[in-house]
């Protein structure tokens, strides 16, 4: 069975409500589905999944969380991530969300291939965000 690792940083819970729903959505796709804090998350989950989701929340000047999160992020770069498809999900307060277009971007540059655009909710998911996170975690499942 194909599997996915969705593995995320969450401050508020705010982004573990978006994972979780992620998940469920991947999930109606029937695969296996794996959801991860990322402080308890290893390259092995990136490298063994057939799909990732990422998911942090805009902190501070529209960057991702600096202490979990950045570096798990940059130590992406030491896998082959060609083709591996991915989406990238998040909350943020304020700002126009540039730091998941910049989070894109980063990605794309390691080879990844986005499953559908970065998903970005205003504060604390509501019903309509969190059919969002279902719909993006079913697009991730079908991309496998």
């Amino acid at each position: 069975m194909k599997n996915i690792a969705v593995i995320y940083w969450s401050g508020t819970g705010n982004t573990q409500q978006m994972a979780l729903a992620v998940a469920e959505g991947a999930r109606s796709s029937e695969v296996e589905v794996a959801v991860k804090d990322v402080g308890s998350a290893t390259l092995q989950d990136i490298q063994n999944s057939d799909a990732v989701a990422l998911g942090c929340p805009s902190m501070g000047s529209e960057v991702l969380e600096e202490s979990e999160m950045e570096p798990f992020v940059q130590s992406l770069e030491d896998l082959d991530l060609k083709g591996k498809p991915m989406v990238l999900f998040g909350s943020y307060d304020w700002g126009d969300g540039q730091w998941m277009f910049d989070w894109e971007e980063r990605m794309t540059g390691l080879g990844v291939k986005l499953a559908g655009d970065g998903l970005k909710v205003h504060i604390t998911p509501d019903e309509e965000g969190l059919k969002l996170c279902r719909e993006l975690g079913q697009k991730l499942a079908s991309s496998i």
